[in-house]
């Protein structure tokens, strides 16, 4: 069905006959996901499984070229752009959100001709979907909104979900760490986000780099309070 483009009768299909399976009958139906490519159902259900975990399995890297070759092109940290993919569309292309966000990296179409326009790319709307075109647009966007929060991927992400003017005022108050500043996101889908964006970042950079380069705590950055009298000026036209 999933092959055929019925995607919604082929998800609630497979997940029906998942139904009473153990952890090696998911891990082995998490695989035949993984190979043919059905990146979602692949995720899902190794997220299934209670003692036996696949992490391949959990956090794939497909089109590991591209998406590294684009983050890495524009400054990213290839391990972020994964995590930041893996929680938006979970790896599928044609994927499109009920507020109209679409491709790998669910750009949104305003966003997606502002940052084409912003970095010099010929788009026209039908090329929302292309991988290279929602790479390119998506972490060129993300560049900018994590510039605009001085390399904070907390806020980044934050402003990737629910918008930029929205973490600039959740930012003014007292100094806080990272981990606790995201507990404080007031809107639920948002709070999640946030901290799903950086977990699974976490671990695509051991995945992708072999071994963890840097304690949780240096990756998530420093602490999260009111921007410095010293910083540019905010970003306002960021969508």
């Amino acid at each position: 069905m999933i092959s055929l483009g019925l995607r919604s009768e082929g998800v609630r299909e497979w997940n029906f006959t998942l139904r009473g399976m153990g952890d090696r009958e998911l891990q082995a139906a998490a695989q035949l996901a993984c190979e043919r490519e059905v990146w979602d159902r692949c995720i899902n259900t190794s997220d299934r499984t209670k003692a036996e975990i696949n992490l391949a399995q959990r956090f794939p890297t497909p089109f590991r070229q591209d998406v590294v070759a684009a983050a890495r092109q524009i400054g990213l940290d290839p391990a972020y752009v994964y995590g930041l993919i893996r929680q938006e569309s979970r790896f599928i292309m044609d994927a499109r959100s009920h507020v109209g966000a679409s491709g790998l990296m669910q750009l949104m179409p305003a966003t997606a001709r502002w940052t084409a326009k912003k970095i010099g790319l010929d788009f026209k709307p039908e090329m929302i979907n292309d991988r290279e075109v929602n790479l390119r647009l998506g972490t060129a966007y993300l560049k900018l909104v994590l510039d605009d929060f001085g390399g904070s991927a907390a806020m980044a992400a934050a402003a990737y979900n629910a918008g930029p003017s929205r973490p600039r005022r959740w930012r003014e108050g007292p100094l806080m760490e990272v981990a606790a500043w995201a507990e404080n996101i007031p809107f639920n889908e948002t709070r999640d986000y946030v901290k799903k964006v950086l977990s699974n970042a976490t671990v695509y950079a051991a995945l992708l780099e072999g071994a963890p380069t840097l304690a949780l705590k240096a990756r998530l950055g420093s602490p999260i309070g009111p921007r410095d009298g010293n910083a540019p000026a905010p970003d306002k036209e960021l969508p």
